[in-house]
């Protein structure tokens, strides 16, 4: 057999390629395990950094979800409140109204004041309106439930990188607080007005009437039914027990029972103002004799004239000073025809030489009404009305009562 040099080629190939793979084979046998093991822990590293990443992910999942609950709930808290405050100053503002009414009938109360609160009550009304739709409380379709359930994260950012919605909320509740609390002090600062004013026009009505020697300071037994009628709280069917102390009230409830008061009082004093003769018998008539000590036209020597002339024709009108019942009507000595009305409390009015009587003994007449005509009947020089006022039997000076009458005109009417 003839070996070629090929054939020599081709065999020293082939032994090199066994050995090639012999030794890999035997090198694979022998790292298979390392490899294997550096593989394995490969993976489990890459695996345990995917395992911190989402542990660190869920964690930051959790605290913004912790902190939109809290804001959630802090949001839900404010805004609870504020409505709150806003259902208790629209109670206060309905006990108030009808106290209002009364102290404008009184004239105590301005107009004007009326429409700046309503205002501050809108604008008030309109923040907690924003606060709703901002928390979607007011969407016909928000469901039931929890103020909160349904609204949009309040830390979320607006797309055009502005502030969040929880700082336009904070907003919005500080607008909202400070309108409440400027209407709960427009509230406090008007009844506090109010009651100023009537206790003021009430001192100086009685300040007034006192000067004629009368008393229009109401009986405490009076006030307390006044202010029965008056929807207030009585305290006359008290028959006694432990003393305990009264109950804290709120500051608003004790206003309010002071303005109540002080209208009562006032209503109570206008009251008795009226029943007293303060008017004018004879108005647009002028004085000719005034109340005291003068010379008598009969017997030309000093004598008392115990009420003032006015000048006036025979026929004219003559009316009652205030209302009253008619004791005297006719003949009466040198009066003339006389009318005297009692007003009760011991005051008394007449009224002398009179041509005509218009009225009865027993009738009950009101304040301006017509009672006589006057005339020159009785002890007279001529045509005029001789008035008197009268405190138990005793005449007075009725240009006390006249003066006052005047001074009173801006409180009464």
């Amino acid at each position: 057999m003839t070996v070629r040099p090929w054939m020599t080629a081709v065999g020293v190939s082939l032994g090199a390629l066994f050995a090639i793979g012999y030794l890999a084979s035997t090198s694979y046998l022998v790292l298979r395990d390392d490899l294997i093991g550096g593989t394995m822990a490969r993976q489990a590293r890459m695996q345990h950094d995917y395992e911190d990443r989402i542990s660190a992910l869920r964690a930051q999942v959790d605290r913004v979800t912790s902190r939109q609950l809290l804001d959630q709930q802090v949001v839900e808290e404010k805004v609870e409140k504020l409505l709150q405050q806003q259902q208790a100053l629209t109670s206060r503002h309905g006990k108030l109204g009808s106290l209002i009414e009364r102290a404008e009938e009184s004239g105590l109360a301005d107009p004007g004041t009326d429409k700046v609160e309503t205002e501050k009550h809108a604008d008030a009304t309109g923040g907690i309106q924003a606060i709703e739709r901002l928390m979607g409380l007011a969407a016909k379709t928000a469901p039931k439930g929890p103020a909160l359930a349904y609204a949009a994260p309040f830390t979320r950012t607006d797309a055009r990188g502005g502030d969040t919605i929880t700082d336009r909320a904070d907003r919005l509740f500080s607008r909202v607080t400070h309108s409440l609390k400027d209407i709960e002090r427009s509230q406090k600062d008007r009844i506090a007005t109010l009651t100023s004013g009537a206790i003021s026009a009430t001192d100086a009505i009685e300040t007034i009437v006192a000067r004629t020697g009368l008393s229009v300071t109401p009986d405490p037994a009076d006030a307390d039914e006044a202010r029965v009628r008056s929807g207030g709280d009585s305290t006359d069917t008290a028959m006694g027990g432990p003393y305990v102390e009264p109950e804290t009230k709120d500051v608003f409830d004790r206003q309010l029972v002071e303005l109540d008061t002080a209208l009562v009082r006032l209503e109570q004093v206008r009251g008795e103002v009226r029943k007293l003769p303060f008017s004018n018998p004879a108005p647009q008539s002028d004085i000719t004799s005034q109340f005291g000590n003068r010379m008598d036209p009969f017997l030309g020597r000093l004598a008392l004239h115990a009420g003032i002339d006015f000048r006036v024709a025979t026929g004219t009108s003559v009316r009652s000073t205030a209302p009253g019942k008619v004791v005297v009507a006719g003949r009466n000595g040198g009066y003339g025809n006389m009318v005297e009305i009692d007003h009760g409390n011991g005051v008394s009015t007449r009224y002398g030489h009179l041509s005509t009587i218009l009225v009865n003994v027993g009738d009950v007449v009101k304040a301006g009404d017509a009672i006589a005509r006057s005339g020159s009947t009785g002890r007279s020089t001529g045509p005029h009305l001789h008035y008197e006022v009268r405190l138990h039997g005793d005449a007075v000076d009725p240009m006390r009562f006249l003066n006052a009458g005047m001074k009173l005109s801006s409180y009464i009417d």
